[in-house]
């Protein structure tokens, strides 16, 4: 069982906390920001693609928790200097349930996973049941402008799940961003979004500049004032705030959209 954890991602460090095992992590990434006392309890050793191995390694940890193949090549360094790292690769809300009862296994924190874990279904479910109460949306969710990128798995799911619909849901099966870029922004025109959720990952979203677009003006979104933001620490992270904060979020907007077209 490890007793030293270093976590290159804020979903591991907050998953580890919730599980009351917090003791155990000896570092975390810059990005880090839930929950608030980590950043002033925790040394940061990374930033997402980057980090700095020669403190990893002084930190002797038993083990390093990464995200994905962007990475790998902190995590290659890392075994190369006889450090065991894992690297997961969640990109679902089935695959971010799976993660927090896997780091309950790993730190013998089971049953608190599981607790976890039936709280979170619980939510999911009351909120999909909700979405049912009215109309469902075409929502168009933004996670970078230049170029412009639409929704990754599990936001697309949890946006279903709220009672809307992703208007690019070919798009979020794609694991990287790359694979999800809008060549062509008239086709946001053409799939008419009702409504317009930015989250710019690390950059202040813009409604105004939004609506400003060429042509978008016909966007019953951006004719009805239907631009929101959700902060992507809230929802880009797979892990429990994409499940908490971020289903909240949508599933608020989503239920105020619905209010307004039954009145």
């Amino acid at each position: 069982m490890p007793q030293r954890i270093v976590c290159l991602t804020e979903e591991t460090t907050e998953t580890l906390y919730l599980l009351g095992e917090e003791d155990r992590i000896v570092g975390i990434s810059g990005f880090t920001v839930r929950p608030p006392r980590a950043r002033r309890e925790k040394p940061k050793v990374s930033a997402f693609t980057s980090a700095k191995i020669e403190r990893i390694v002084a930190l002797e940890p038993d083990l390093v928790l990464g995200f994905s193949d962007l990475q790998a090549d902190i995590a290659a360094d890392l075994i190369r200097r006889g450090i065991t790292a894992l690297v997961f690769n969640h990109r679902s809300v089935e695959e971010i349930l799976a993660l927090i009862t896997m780091l309950g296994s790993m730190v013998g924190a089971q049953a608190r996973a599981d607790s976890l874990v039936a709280d979170y279904s619980r939510r999911i479910a009351s909120c999909r049941v909700a979405g049912t109460a009215g109309p469902r949306p075409r929502v168009y969710f933004e996670e970078w402008d230049d170029p412009p990128i639409s929704a990754i798995r599990w936001v697309s799911e949890l946006i279903d799940i709220a009672g809307g619909d992703d208007i690019f849901p070919e798009l979020a099966i794609s694991p990287g961003g790359a694979g999800r870029i809008i060549s062509d922004p008239q086709e946001v025109i053409r799939r008419a979004p009702d409504v317009i959720i930015g989250s710019w990952c690390g950059k202040k979203f813009r409604p105004e500049k939004v609506a400003a677009r060429p042509g978008w003006q016909a966007i019953p979104a951006v004719a009805n004032g239907e631009i929101h933001e959700i902060k992507s620490a809230e929802i880009l992270q797979p892990g429990p705030a994409a499940l908490t904060d971020g289903l909240d979020r949508l599933s608020a907007i989503i239920r105020n959209w619905q209010q307004r077209r039954l009145v």
